[in-house]
């Protein structure tokens, strides 16, 4: 089986990109990408971001790193722009804007081209099974750090 090395996206300075083909199931009556779509183009970017980063969810959840963990939202700000419609291409940026402790905060913004349509600002906590917050484990906090911005790290 051949792999394709970009079906997750790829890291770049600053972050992660995605593409996202915007396709009929992601429009509504109008053709206008339905704006809960968005949440899962913003949900398949994290997690490919993640899992470019050597952090993956399965492995998390099989307690790979200790205990058995999982991400989970804990707050998500969406401003919508502009819209996108059938058969666009979007790019989906992701970058961390802060991490400490059991909490993750990232800024996602799709574009068209040039054209930002969509930003969130999202908020993710580390929980355990039980459902409750809890660090990230260091090996993987220290994976986070090499794909943070350096003002991150300097603060």
């Amino acid at each position: 089986m051949t792999e394709w090395p970009d079906l997750s996206g790829r890291l770049e300075e600053g972050g992660h990109v995605l593409p996202v083909r915007v396709y009929y199931e992601d429009t509504d009556f109008t053709g206008i990408v339905y704006h809960g779509a968005y949440v899962r183009f913003f949900e398949r970017a994290r997690s490919d971001f993640l899992r470019l980063m050597g952090i993956h969810h399965k492995e998390l959840a099989e307690g790979a790193h200790g205990n058995a963990l999982a991400f989970a939202v804990r707050g998500m700000t969406l401003d919508f722009q502009k819209p996108a419609r059938i058969d666009d291409i979007l790019q989906v940026h992701t970058s961390l804007s802060e991490y400490r402790g059991a909490r993750i905060k990232l800024d996602q913004l799709a574009y068209r081209g040039e054209e930002l349509l969509v930003s969130a600002a999202v908020t993710v906590a580390v929980i355990t099974n039980e459902g409750r917050p809890t660090r990230l484990p260091v090996k993987l906090s220290e994976k986070l750090a090499r794909h943070a911005p350096d003002d991150l790290l300097d603060g």
